[in-house]
């Protein structure tokens, strides 16, 4: 069957969705630095300081799901331009902010236009690329959230030392106007805008839509608050995350009672039965909540346990950022030919970087930033083979007309994998580090981040499995299905 031909501007408008969303990733982190400015610019209460990094992470996370549907129904270039628009005006009122109440406020808005903005781009790779084109589209995708959540730390201590720490916070935010403006320009005419016909109609489930926000919010608030260590009188209670379950499950079964009706529900769960699609989400769960804690244990080690600066904290882990944007890019064209075995190999990368880094807290006396830098690579080459790839495997037989939907659902597990890993990572150092010394918590904290990881590896083990099972000559001739993306080009 013959296939439109590819849009020659694919490449271009791909630049532009990887900057926007390298921007709102950086966001996530860059801030970390610079709370000790804003602490003393603004006099902000402890509570305040914690909402400015949990509120950016909360919002992002309610967004996803439902402007990937926007997207999906109304034309994705229109969602993109519009989160970068949110975002850009959201980090204007962060940086003119005159008090701690309306950054938090401007923090929030500034995770609901990151939260609007990244589902489009997994749709748009879905939508622009196909076969091996993909591959390398997805891989230059891992590469950008490997990087932007290991450079975030650097990139604001530069800032802040450049620019002194009395305004340095501020600029933090300014410096993304200007990247909002060339993303919006450039968006408007790279990005393909969405035709009549593939515009449709549909109603929005607004209670799904209701249903899901509640039991994502229930679920990562009482996490977002736990994993920075301290309540500062705001504590939320653990059982708000049974409440939150208890929504997620209100909804999933809505949403099936809303499809028997005829109605388009907000997720259509038959993705969830679609080859690799619930496997690859719950390795992308798993991981991330092994991922970052790697990095907030170990910022907040290298500060107060060595007394690194800032900007040479974020320095220290950038080995595993370095090793994660190699493989990424490799592991974007490698995953066609060797698929989930790559994931896998990687996970098994990650673990044993993971109990090296570990070991060397334990034993390591002086020089513990220098001697960590051997397997932090390893365990970034690892995440590099495991992020895009896995990425790859999870949309390759998602229908287009879903893309944004299903990366937005995608997302939002890896939000929710993100706050309870830094949540758990977190207690086990603060609980450790008051009573013994703080490389011992460190590696503790390392070794709790490392049985994640190996969770995650047995989930992608399971699957190979499975997957070479469905495929054997004993399974009775049947093999696994081509991804869609084959299928087209056949």
């Amino acid at each position: 069957m013959s296939h439109p031909a590819p849009d020659p501007r694919r490449w271009r408008a791909l630049a532009v969705c990887l900057v926007a969303g390298f921007m709102t990733l950086l966001d996530v982190s860059i801030v970390n630095v610079a709370l000790p400015s804003i602490e003393r610019g603004l006099h902000a209460p402890t509570s305040d300081l914690q909402w400015v990094v949990s509120g950016y992470a909360l919002a992002f996370g309610l967004a996803l799901v439902p402007s990937g549907r926007i997207g999906d129904a109304t034309g994705r270039r229109r969602m993109f331009v519009a989160g970068v628009v949110v975002f850009g005006i959201g980090s204007l009122l962060c940086g003119l902010a005159t008090g701690s109440a309306v950054l938090v406020a401007a923090r929030l808005l500034q995770g609901v236009g990151g939260g609007m903005l990244n589902p489009q781009v997994s749709g748009l790779i879905q939508e622009l690329f196909r076969g091996a084109e993909r591959g390398r589209a997805f891989g230059m995708l891992g590469a950008t959230i490997g990087l932007s959540t290991a450079v975030g730390p650097v990139t604001g201590g530069l800032i802040i030392s450049a620019v002194g720490p009395d305004t340095g916070w501020r600029w933090v935010f300014f410096v993304n106007l200007p990247v909002v403006v060339a993303a919006v320009v450039l968006a408007m005419r790279w990005l393909p805008a969405a035709t009549a016909r593939e515009r449709r109609r549909e109603d929005l489930d607004p209670l799904g839509t209701v249903l899901l926000g509640a039991g994502v919010l229930a679920l990562l608030l009482p996490l977002v608050e736990t994993g920075h260590g301290q309540s500062g009188g705001r504590s939320v209670p653990a059982w708000w995350a049974a409440v939150g379950a208890v929504f997620l499950v209100a909804f999933v079964l809505w949403e099936r009672a809303y499809a028997r009706r005829g109605r388009t529900p907000l997720v259509d769960l038959r993705l969830f039965g679609l080859p690799g699609y619930s496997s690859g989400a719950a390795v992308a769960l798993v991981y991330f909540s092994a991922f970052t804690g790697i990095f907030f244990v170990l910022t907040i080690f290298f500060q107060r346990a060595l007394h690194y600066s800032a900007l040479l904290a974020g320095l220290a882990v950038t080995p595993f950022a370095l090793g994660s944007a190699v493989t990424s890019f490799v592991g974007g064209r490698l995953v066609g030919r060797f698929g989930r075995s790559l994931v896998t190999v990687g996970l098994a990368l990650v673990v044993a970087g993971l109990v090296g880094a570990a070991v060397v807290l334990d034993h390591a006396r002086t020089d513990t930033g220098w001697y960590l830098a051997g397997p932090l690579l390893l365990a970034g080459l690892g995440s590099g083979m495991v992020i895009s790839p896995n990425v790859t495997l999870t949309l390759a037989e998602v229908p287009v007309e879903q893309a944004g939907t299903a990366g937005g659902v995608l997302q939002t597990g890896q939000r929710i994998g993100t706050a309870a890993g830094i949540a758990l990572v977190g207690t086990v150092f603060f609980t450790l580090v008051s009573d013994g010394s703080p490389a011992s918590a460190a590696s503790r904290a390392l070794l709790v981040a490392t049985g994640l990881a190996v969770l995650a590896l047995v989930a992608s083990a399971a699957d190979l499995l499975a997957r070479r099972r469905s495929e054997s000559p004993d399974s009775g001739g049947r093999t696994a299905p081509a991804p869609r993306s084959a299928q087209a080009e056949g």
